[in-house]
């Protein structure tokens, strides 16, 4: 007997962030659980800054890049799941706690319920 799915409890503007190592199942997670446009990976930033999603030389760039669309997510009100190795995910952390605090005091962007949960 299968167990019927599980249903997250998070609200529409939150920073999910999912950290661990390569191969843990962070993307298949994410790709199960939100839609393609929540997802921002740290890999495919690397890739766009780099054409080389392996290319650990240009993570500080492709975390730049990361931070820029999750800051712009989240000040739309928009649900952002991070989808990242635990290379710089404090920083990643960090400011998405800022866009969230900006947000819940109304600046640029629509109010709402907001939580940060780390899968």
């Amino acid at each position: 007997m299968t167990s019927p799915p599980r249903t997250l409890p998070v609200t529409d503007l939150s920073l999910v962030v999912l950290v661990g190592a390569s191969g843990s199942g962070k993307s298949t997670f994410a790709r199960r659980h939100f839609e393609p446009t929540e997802i921002i990976s740290s890999d495919f930033c690397r890739g766009l800054v780099a054409d080389d999603e392996n290319d650990q030389s240009a993570s500080r760039d492709a975390f730049d890049v990361l931070h820029y669309i999750a800051g712009k997510r989240l000040a739309a009100g928009r649900l952002t799941v991070v989808d990242a190795t635990s290379l710089m995910i404090g920083r990643v952390q960090a400011s998405g706690e800022a866009s969230v605090a900006r947000v819940e005091r109304g600046v640029g962007a629509r109010s709402g319920a907001v939580g940060i949960a780390t899968v």
